[in-house]
């Protein structure tokens, strides 16, 4: 990956404290994995004055402190060239097998209100919206909007449905929904627009616990549906 006119990457400041390093426009498996590379090589390898690396669908955003900058060359311009220098040498992505994390769901009833709506959408029963659901490749791309709250993509296209004309005001933490080609899980009460078809009784992100979110990028996600008497045993015993 060495520099050229067009080299597979971007990097552009986005304000006077944050770079953002683009591998590509579109979430794609391959794309993914890249982005988690870099990532985990700038924690490796700490360049001085990063506060933080936050990997997302296409890009790494690396928060700085331009004070740690000393030299005629704006700030953004030094580190710029630094990674340059780093991306020159390659990223090599690992054939490692990912985590595989199972998420026990309560679909439909009050536990997913949008179950109904979903398989109407998709010229489905609320059955088959659950069997294809479990079975879809689901892997988590990224982490944002609310602490812990993950992305995850490999939906099946059958399954695919915007999102809600008419966002809630409150989704209850734990809610399971879906939206284009993707899944989401609330981990807290917030507004949202994904539609939602279940709920699990698992904790996605805790304070108090280390490490405070239960999913990270790159993890194999596979949704396992039960019943609500499970589900609420299992909320009893978390």
């Amino acid at each position: 990956m060495s520099p050229n006119h067009n080299p597979p990457w971007r990097i552009e400041p986005l304000g006077d404290r944050c770079l953002i390093v683009e591998f590509g426009t579109r979430v794609d498996p391959e794309i993914g994995r890249t982005v988690r590379a870099f990532a985990a090589r700038l924690l490796d390898e700490p360049l001085d004055g990063v506060l933080d690396v936050v990997p997302a669908f296409t890009t790494v955003a690396l928060h700085y402190r331009p004070e740690a900058f000393a030299g005629a060359e704006l700030p953004h311009v030094q580190l710029r060239r630094r990674l340059e220098a780093m991306l020159a040498r390659g990223v090599v992505t690992q054939s490692v097998a990912a985590r595989v994390v199972e998420v026990p769901v309560c679909y439909g009833g009050e536990f997913g209100p949008d179950l109904d709506a979903v398989a109407a959408a998709c010229a489905l029963t609320p059955d088959e919206v659950i069997r294809l659901h479990g079975a879809s490749p689901h892997v988590v791309y990224m982490l944002g909007f609310a602490p812990g709250f993950p992305y995850i993509g490999g939906l099946d296209a059958r399954l695919a449905v915007p999102r809600r004309a008419t966002p809630r005001t409150a989704i209850p933490a734990g809610s399971v929904a879906i939206a284009r080609d993707q899944s989401v899980v609330y981990p807290l009460q917030t507004p949202g627009g994904w539609n939602v078809i279940g709920r699990t009784p698992l904790r996605l992100f805790d304070p108090d616990s280390e490490p405070p979110c239960l999913l990270k990028p790159g993890d194999d996600v596979r949704f396992v549906p039960v019943s609500p008497e499970r589900f609420g045993e299992l909320e009893r015993a978390r």
